[in-house]
């Protein structure tokens, strides 16, 4: 199979998959064993792409052009292969994961979940393998609009206000600002494909660029760069599956991937620092990443506290790519994928301790350690991953976002690294020692178990990532790299 084949069936089998999961939502068995295996298939076909990228080829597809230089075209480079791989290769854990939870919290509307995540799948790999900012738009609107049913599953009142919240802020964003930035985009650059060094130079006018960039990172309101976070908390109304997939494995992850991705390939890395077009970006990255802190710090609700500390974390990757440094570029890319891995095994381990103590809150998880201690023990590698605690995958990219605040002399972002990494250990460490050295909380629901053996399976793969990816680094690192030289 040549790597353009596999681009076009990597973008039809999700799809194809969803097909299957609908026609056969009759029969649990067999809808669950289609959503495993379309999973399965497509991170097969992303992995068949990588080596060819790792070697420094970049496969390319053009479906159709809709006028001369608007085409929907696909380009799999460096960072779009990085978070193809993260997001195919986690759906597989996530669908063993919900498979566990949608069954044993029993669930409605079971089928409509599995083809919306497929669907939604469908959009990340449209967005990775963009090859211009037409397809990356398009793609982006659709992973929005097809992961609405799944905010609002439960069908409450609650529920139908966080989708009203997750669509106006997301749609309103996208269309008020990132619209705008892209039309304003070719109408000065003539052409809207991602290009090696960006698109402009420094002729374009620091004016023209600052605003530019702002367009770009407040339109892309998954990003959650503050203000436009509201949706993502909002959010936290929908099953847990879910929330892992909006904060590891699909939505958020897109934001900050298209913010990365304009700051290389459109604006470019070289211009924005020649003109100092970004000198205003660190800050609003630095004011969101310990604001959100401070409300996770403060935050009683678990799942409350793990969406705050993802808005934090997402903004890490906004601030490295701000410093406009090799380093901190590497960092930014590698911090997609450690986030990744890290948060869902927190949302995970949030599922399961829902599932089987009905515990959503931080106060109520003392001794949990004793009668849940897989799941708490992938709790604290999680949160020693995003606190930057060796030997978990978050500490590589912290370090080199470090490496690259220091390298181009921006106390300001080492001064904000360092202080939400001592957030962060006040947020999740009291969590980790209640569960483990403090008494239970005696009280009707009191149990003696773990939860449903593939939500205990999927966290404890995701665990082990967390740890195995600080020492196996060779496949993201080279890619990072790629992006970074």
């Amino acid at each position: 199979m040549t790597p353009e084949t596999a681009i076009a069936a990597a973008l039809a089998t999700p799809l194809l998959g969803a097909g299957l999961i609908a026609a056969s939502g009759r029969a649990p068995n067999l809808r669950e064993t289609a959503t495993l295996l379309t999973a399965a298939v497509l991170f097969m076909l992303v992995l068949s792409i990588a080596g060819g990228v790792l070697a420094g080829g970049r496969p390319a597809l053009t479906l159709f052009e809709m006028m001369p230089g608007l085409a929907l075209r696909f380009e799999v480079e460096p960072l779009g292969m990085l978070f193809a791989l993260v997001a195919s290769g986690l759906w597989i854990v996530n669908s063993i994961y919900s498979i566990g939870y949608m069954r044993a919290n029993g669930e409605a509307h079971q089928t409509r979940f599995y083809v919306c995540f497929a669907l939604a799948l469908a959009s990340v790999i449209g967005i990775a393998f963009a090859g211009n900012l037409l397809t990356l738009f398009l793609f982006y609107e659709a992973l929005t609009l097809v992961t609405y049913p799944l905010v609002t599953h439960s069908g409450t009142d609650e529920a139908r206000r966080a989708g009203r919240i997750y669509l106006g802020v997301l749609v309103g964003t996208s269309i008020v600002f990132l619209l705008v930035a892209i039309v304003w985009t070719y109408q000065l650059a003539g052409t809207v494909d991602f290009r090696e060094g960006g698109l402009f130079s420094a002729d374009t006018g620091k004016t023209t660029l600052v605003l530019l960039l702002a367009l770009y990172v407040f339109g892309i309101g998954k990003a959650a760069v503050m203000p436009v976070h509201r949706w993502l908390p909002a959010a936290m109304v929908a099953p847990t599956p879910v929330s892992a997939l909006l904060h590891a494995v699909a939505v958020v992850k897109a934001g900050v991937f298209c913010v990365l991705k304009v700051v290389v390939y459109v604006l470019g890395v070289e211009t924005l620092a020649e003109v100092g077009a970004a000198t205003w970006l660190p800050f609003v990255a630095g004011f969101t990443i310990l604001a959100a802190s401070i409300v996770a710090l403060r935050a009683d609700n678990l799942k409350r506290r793990l969406a705050y500390s993802t808005i934090s974390q997402l903004s890490y990757v906004v601030l490295a790519a701000a410093l406009l440094a090799p380093l901190s570029v590497l960092g930014a890319a590698l911090h997609i994928a450690a986030h990744a891995v890290s948060k869902i095994t927190l949302f995970f381990a949030a599922g399961a301790i829902y599932t089987a103590a009905h515990k959503t809150e931080v106060s109520q998880l003392a001794g949990l350690g004793r009668t849940m201690p897989v799941t708490m023990t992938a709790f604290a590698i999680g949160a020693m991953s995003l606190i930057g605690i060796p030997p978990a995958v978050g500490f590589m990219s912290k370090w080199f976002i470090v490496q690259g605040a220091v390298a181009s002399e921006h106390y300001f972002a080492l001064a904000v690294i360092v202080l939400s990494t001592l957030l962060n250990a006040a947020y999740f460490l009291p969590i980790v020692y209640s569960a483990f050295f403090r008494a239970p909380v005696e009280d009707e629901h009191a149990h003696h178990g773990e939860a449903p053996w593939p939500m205990l399976t999927a966290l404890t793969i995701t665990a082990a990532l967390t740890v195995a990816l600080f020492f196996i680094t060779d496949a993201p690192l080279r890619l990072a790299m790629q992006l970074a030289s």
